[in-house]
């Protein structure tokens, strides 16, 4: 038991290390290169910063995992998922893509999970049970590998992909806040992937356990750099790439939606009631404004600083509910628990006395 934790610290520490000195070695080479952000186009007063901060990101993540992570199907169909969204973001974060080829891009990449054995087989509601996503199953090879993708299982599986991406990519209004969230929602992860009242065999999960501990360490590391006065932004190409990997690392050998739905909540719910309100109010649901949870706390007075921790602060409570009540009923009244806190919130941020004096 002792070499089984020992072996994960391992795992933790090198993945933390190696990417706190690639950011770093970023933030001194990106401004030789050009590779900074353009504060003019987001009406901000203030010099520009490294940008592209995923690149650091994905490479640790790539080196991390071919060193520690057993090759499965599954385990290549994540790391060419993943590759694809590193690029899409990339390339939005130089070049502005349209909403609709990036959406194009994250439905292929969801694709490609399935392709390669990724995908909900059930999911557990509560007071009802189970609901079964294996009644029409498609069989097909891979390199190989034989794989079997299940029709609803599979529709399943590329909504929840595309939530969670784009949740993850909202949360990116504050630095500090997407790896912040990162970091916790990948660490519950990998508790939960070792929890032996969940996992009778928890070495049986040691791919999507090590996967998990090693974007927690990522995201940690760049938290570092990320957190106010950041030093360095990770732009698309680091925001979409933790929201797809925590989405997959959710179905991945094993639901854990509604453990992911608990820890993401609250960017979730946001990402929900903004796309709901601009639709409402005839905006385009794609154009980004300044009405999010993190912005509202913003302008209610809080520090950037303060405003990160105590998003982050909510995210790590409901976290730590996710490990300890594990039954789906249990979950149930949580998550019911969070939509009541997210609305009082919300309330209490907007009918602000320093957001009324704003408006005026």
């Amino acid at each position: 038991m002792e070499n089984f934790f020992l072996n994960y610290l391992g795992i933790f520490i090198f993945s933390f290390v190696f990417c706190l000195v690639l950011v770093f070695l970023a933030t001194k080479i990106f401004p030789k290169i050009g590779f900074m952000d353009r504060p003019e186009r987001y009406g901000l007063k203030r010099a520009p910063i490294p940008y592209y901060g995923g690149i650091a990101i994905y490479l640790a993540f790539l080196i991390s995992v071919i060193i520690f992570v057993p090759f499965d199907v599954r385990v290549v169909g994540l790391l060419f998922g993943g590759t694809l969204i590193f690029l899409l973001g990339f390339f939005d974060d130089k070049f502005s893509l349209s909403p609709f080829l990036r959406l194009s891009v994250q439905f292929l990449a969801a694709l490609i999970l399935v392709v390669f054995g990724i995908g909900v087989l059930s999911i557990k509601l509560p007071f009802i049970g189970s609901i079964d996503f294996t009644s029409i199953k498609i069989a097909f090879s891979v390199f190989d590998f034989d794989v079997v993708v299940y029709l609803f299982g599979a529709i399943f599986t590329v909504f929840w992909v595309l939530a969670i991406i784009n949740a993850m990519n909202f949360v990116d209004g504050i630095s500090g806040l997407n790896s912040g969230v990162s970091a916790i929602a990948a660490f519950i992860i990998f508790i939960l992937s070792i929890h032996p009242g969940i996992h009778e065999n928890p070495a049986g999960q040691f791919s999507v356990a090590t996967i998990a501990l090693i974007i927690s360490a990522l995201a940690l590391a760049f938290f570092v750099f990320d957190f106010y006065p950041p030093k360095i932004l990770m732009g698309d190409s680091g925001s979409t790439f933790f929201g797809f990997m925590i989405a997959t690392l959710a179905i991945f050998s094993g639901g854990k939606v509604a453990t992911a739905f608990l820890v993401l909540g609250l960017p979730i719910l946001d990402m929900v009631w903004v796309v709901v309100r601009r639709i409402l109010s005839g905006q385009n649901f794609w154009k980004g404004d300044l009405k999010h949870l993190h912005h509202r706390l913003l302008m209610a007075g809080l520090s950037e600083r303060t405003a990160v921790l105590s998003y982050l602060f909510i995210v790590k409570i409901f976290g730590i509910m996710a490990v300890i009540f594990v039954s789906t009923d249990q979950k149930f009244f949580i998550i019911v628990g969070l939509v009541i806190l997210m609305l009082l919130l919300g309330g209490a941020l907007i009918f602000s006395p320093r957001l009324k004096e704003k408006r005026r």
